[in-house]
């Protein structure tokens, strides 16, 4: 492989995990769903709490190829620069659009500045990304070993024995870390309203997030060498086993934890997404077994315009209602789930399947986009 081809075992590793974020994000009724399509309560480590971390993963991988490709074609660096900053502004405002959305648009819907949720998904993504982009282009690859060591290092000493405000005493407990303090004292009432105390997509939780990326550019880095294909995919297992064995043993005194992204939940969930890697770049780029990659493909190549829009669609389906003679009230959502669905599966399969057929839909209007070789860039 040259070291600018396109890597399709990412772009299909970046379809399965969008249709994971997806599923997870997409149940027929949060009443019943299946344990591991939700996260973790507080430690430990669900499905559902290895689909962000895979996705950051997956931009440092990308950004390796990507940055690298777009140098040799002899863009200016002056260029480069500006198109990163164009993509993190334009990321991190769909993901306030999302936060917000319809804004009070929409009859019944209440909204207010004052309690916007600032953090999200994207806007952790366009942190991320900025920051891993910009250590690419102007550092050394030996200068990003060290930072990525040292902000995992650093977050879990900070986290460990700094004492929190208020509290008295360095501590993990949902609300009273030092991570949860900083969210209250900087973000206040921005914050997710699923708690109130602190944001899974917080500030100091974001640092480490970083090293999630840096883990991909690394990878994106060795899958670029000109070393043997087979070489390349042994050593992709051999770290992916370093990873998870390091993030186990740590999670020992820092425990996996998706909301507080713990540096041990860094290197057991980059440990995971290399196997995946590894398995995806073998039967994709090496043995050339793709009859099963063009759904992937169809969702991989429009990720975040599938993610963005499937999830203002489907505040839509929560948010239009109407009452029925009756009296019982109905959303798009709860009508057809109801009458399409709970009719005849129990609760917990129905919600599964809503979900399914949520990501079936999504993947026609993506194949159509796919067809007519639209892929929307941010």
């Amino acid at each position: 492989m040259k070291p600018t081809e396109r890597l399709v075992s990412l772009d299909v590793f970046r379809g399965i995990t969008i249709m994971g974020m997806i599923l997870v994000n997409n149940p027929g009724t949060w009443s019943a769903v299946y344990p591991q399509l939700l996260h973790a309560e507080w430690h430990g480590c669900t499905f559902t709490d290895l689909i962000f971390p895979f996705f950051l993963f997956i931009v440092g991988v990308a950004v390796s190829y990507s940055l690298t490709k777009r140098k040799a074609q002899g863009g200016s660096m002056k260029s480069l620069y500006l198109n990163i900053i164009r993509r993190t502004v334009i990321l991190f405002l769909l993901g306030i659009i999302l936060n917000g959305f319809p804004f009070g648009l929409l009859f019944g819907h209440q909204f207010s500045w004052e309690t916007l949720r600032i953090p999200g998904v994207l806007q952790r993504i366009a942190i991320v990304y900025f920051v891993a982009a910009f250590l690419f282009l102007t550092t050394s690859t030996k200068f990003q070993y060290w930072f990525t060591a040292a902000i995992l290092i650093l977050y879990a000493a900070v986290m460990s024995f700094i004492p929190v405000p208020g509290i008295g005493y360095a501590n993990f407990e949902p609300g009273k870390n030092l991570s949860a303090w900083i969210d209250q004292m900087i973000l206040g009432s921005h914050m997710w309203s699923g708690t109130k105390l602190w944001d899974p997509e917080g500030i100091l939780s974001t640092i480490p997030a970083i090293g999630s990326a840096m883990l991909g550019i690394f990878t994106g880095n060795w899958l670029r060498s000109e070393n043997d294909q087979k070489e390349k995919v042994v050593y992709l297992f051999i770290w992916a086993n370093v990873l998870m064995l390091a993030g186990w043993i740590w999670s020992f005194w820092f425990p996996l934890n998706k909301n507080l992204w713990t540096s041990s939940y860094v290197l057991w969930t980059a440990g995971l997404a290399l196997h995946f890697l590894g398995f995806c770049y073998w039967f994709i780029d090496v043995k050339k077994i793709t009859w099963w990659t063009k759904p992937f493909l169809v969702y991989g190549m429009n990720a975040i315009t599938v993610f963005f829009l499937s999830g203002i669609v489907g505040r839509i389906m929560y948010m239009v209602n109407w009452t029925t003679k009756d009296g019982k009230v109905f959303t798009i959502k709860s009508y057809l789930f109801e009458n399409f669905f709970l009719s005849w599966l129990e609760p917990i399969n129905a919600s599964l399947a809503w979900a399914i057929f949520y990501i079936l839909l999504w993947l026609g209007l993506m194949w159509i986009l796919y067809a007519k070789k639209i892929f929307i860039k941010v």
